[in-house]
């Protein structure tokens, strides 16, 4: 016979057999996986970065856009290089998955790494939405270019986005090794469609063939006048408006950092050889994106489809059955690595929110390991939290990016500055250096900060502004009451403090009625060795009261008297603390309450009683010098005994 509970028999056979704590140190990940699983989200916003950046920049300068595309990318690209010197020293010196968090924290303090505690998980949470949400866009984006007949599927980018955010949530579940094997192909894939798409593009353009995307097509982002801009004094506003949107390419940067426990050993040097490769690889694919739209001048549509990236593709192919297949290729490899780069904070997000619960500012449930030795409470958190954000937002990237950057380069800046104290307080070689590059990427990382909130203020960044203070109290104030519980139950431990205290043991046995299930309690009663034991009934049915009186007289299963307490009111809570306030009240009693709850495993016996008397120990749990015990009775079993008697065999 099983004992497990048809709720565990459905989770097993959803999520697997559950693995044993000691298999953790199996459930680690070889560096090629680990990039195709960490490293998912930082190389796929390559497919949106250039597209945001031109997004600010063609409303307000028109054609000139395509030429100012190509300064504003290399100056990402430096931020990328300033942040992957700061996490290589993260990754090698911080060997405990948790990133920016864990760096703060061991050079500011733990009330000031909230702040990057609070960077991180918001970051997480929106890249999941707009990583999706942009997956989503890459597959719309086919069905434009494929062919008109399939161009009424924008209705489908909500349901479709809320359809993976589960499916990833699920995998996730299944743990972490499902979840590498799942996740890391993908990126390869995309990595070689970008590629081809690149390969493609240069050949067609020595030869002179490699055409322009069309200005003028219906849905695009409205062309400004370079002048216009210019003569308002924007240039200087647009520009940084455009390098704070193209910053959206390196969210994803500090995965690595903060799922280092993923890795094996050793650790730290596998983390750094991944993370390098990682920014290479992200450098190479922004700067081939950017390039590609300078020379074909692809324009974002204002409803987001089809993307840059598809009309790269579209025209490098150029028409034909190779060139459609080569596009359908590329759109795919896209919307996959952009929907399992929303598996990086699946990975992430859980981690440090167990290393945040573990210092005791988030609830000590995401600790807990679940199943498949994931932190399952952290996954369902983060799956049910990006989906309301992706229901508010319907999906659409564009209005997510205002959230995105803020929190992510709040924790670069933390982690730089972090860096920097960390190497300002030790004598060691090429001290300097390393102060001066931390704290370039933290300085860097802290303007795109300001640039981002100034201006993308109105545009939904308040939202972040107002969440960062709140989510630090909220963090500050968990930890607070976490600290008063303590210091509470730590009391004052003297000599003896378990030796009883009270000179007298009263036990009360609730009554419903007399049973089996109340006999058991009365049993269970005198194994206490109390001073007294009552039976008590509280009489709402004086009629059911006076008949159940009279058969406790006539029976000879139990010596104990029963009482019954006038209930007139029906107020059945406040008669039983009233009562247990009487028989406590003189301070040397101890009250052990006992309850016998009368269990039933069929579904229409669950239907069919309700638990009184367990409700009535409940309110009694917060009177001193009183316990409550329920004495489960498996009224279903009895049941079962009773008609296995009736249909056996006389014996003889």
């Amino acid at each position: 016979m099983t004992l497990d509970r048809p709720v565990y028999r459905v989770k097993r056979h959803l999520l697997g057999k559950p693995l044993t704590t000691e298999r953790i140190s199996e459930e680690k990940l070889s560096n090629r996986t680990a990039l195709g699983v960490l490293a998912s989200d930082c190389i796929s916003s390559s497919a949106y970065g250039s597209e945001e950046m031109l997004r600010v920049l063609v409303p307000v300068v028109g054609a000139a856009a395509f030429t100012l595309l190509m300064p504003v990318t290399f100056a990402i690209l430096l931020v990328l290089l300033l942040l992957t010197l700061c996490y290589s020293d993260v990754v090698t010196i911080y060997t405990r998955a948790g990133g920016s968090y864990v760096v703060a924290r061991e050079n500011f303090g733990p009330n000031v790494a909230q702040i990057a505690a609070v960077a991180l998980l918001v970051d997480y949470i929106v890249t999941v939405a707009v990583q999706v949400s942009a997956g989503t866009n890459a597959l719309i984006s086919l069905a434009h270019l494929a062919g008109n007949e399939f161009t009424g599927l924008d209705h489908l980018q909500l349901p479709v986005s809320v359809a993976v955010i589960v499916l990833l949530a699920y995998g996730n579940l299944r743990g972490v090794r499902e979840a590498g094997r799942l996740f890391a192909l993908p990126a390869y894939l995309f990595m070689a469609a970008v590629g081809l798409v690149l390969l493609a593009a240069a050949l067609r353009g020595l030869t002179g063939g490699l055409p322009h995307a069309d200005p003028h097509a219906a849905g695009v982002v409205p062309f400004g006048t370079p002048g216009n801009g210019w003569l308002y004094g924007a240039s200087l506003f647009i520009v940084l408006r455009s390098f704070a949107n193209g910053g959206s390419s390196l969210t994803g940067l500090e995965a690595i950092s903060n799922g280092i426990s993923a890795f094996r050993e050793p650790q730290g040097r596998n983390a750094r050889h991944t993370l390098i490769a990682m920014s290479v690889i992200l450098g190479i694919l922004v700067l081939g994106v950017s390039t590609l739209a300078h020379f074909t001048h692809a324009v974002p549509y204002t409803d987001g489809t089809p993307t840059v990236i598809a009309q790269e593709a579209h025209l490098a192919f150029g028409g034909g059955p190779l060139g459609t297949a080569g596009l359908v290729f590329v759109q795919l490899a896209t919307a996959l690595v952009l929907y399992t780069g929303a598996n990086t904070p699946f990975t992430g997000f859980p981690y440090l929110a167990s290393f945040v619960a573990e210092d005791r500012f988030l609830p000590r449930v995401l600790t807990r390991r679940g199943h498949r030795l994931a932190f399952s409470n952290g996954i369902i958190a983060l799956t049910v939290v990006s989906l309301a954000l992706l229901l508010v937002t319907g999906a659409s990237v564009d209005k997510l990016v205002a959230l995105y950057a803020i929190g992510v380069f709040t924790a670069f800046t933390m982690a730089g500055a972090g860096l920097t104290v960390y190497h300002l307080r030790r004598r060691e070689r090429y001290r300097r250096v390393k102060v001066t590059l931390n704290a370039l990427a933290a300085a860097t990382s802290a303007a795109v900060v300001l640039i981002f909130a100034v201006t993308k203020f109105t545009e939904g960044a308040w939202l972040v502004v107002v969440i960062f203070p709140l989510g630090v109290w909220t963090l500050t104030r968990i930890n607070r009451e976490y600290r008063r519980e303590a210091a509470a139950l730590q009391g004052i431990q003297a000599p003896g403090a378990d030796r009883a205290v009270y000179a007298r043991h009263l036990v009360l046995v609730l009554v419903e009625a007399l049973d089996l299930a109340t006999l058991m309690a009365l049993r269970y009663a005198h194994e206490l060795r109390p001073d007294e034991i009552r039976a008590v009934h509280f009489a709402i049915d004086e009629a059911y009261a006076g008949r159940l009186a009279a058969r406790w007289e006539e029976t000879s299963a139990t010596a104990v008297p029963l009482e019954l307490v006038a209930c007139p009111d029906r107020r059945l809570r406040h008669a039983m603390k009233e009562l247990a306030y009487r028989s406590t009240e003189d301070g040397d009693t101890w009250l052990t309450v006992l309850v016998p709850r009368r269990t039933y495993s069929n579904a229409l016996g669950k239907l069919l009683h309700r638990g009184t008397g367990e409700k009535l120990g409940k309110t009694l749990t917060r009177l001193p010098h009183v316990v409550v015990t329920i004495l489960p009775f498996d009224v279903s079993r009895a049941l079962r005994a009773m008609e296995e008697r009736h249909h056996r065999p006389p014996a003889g």
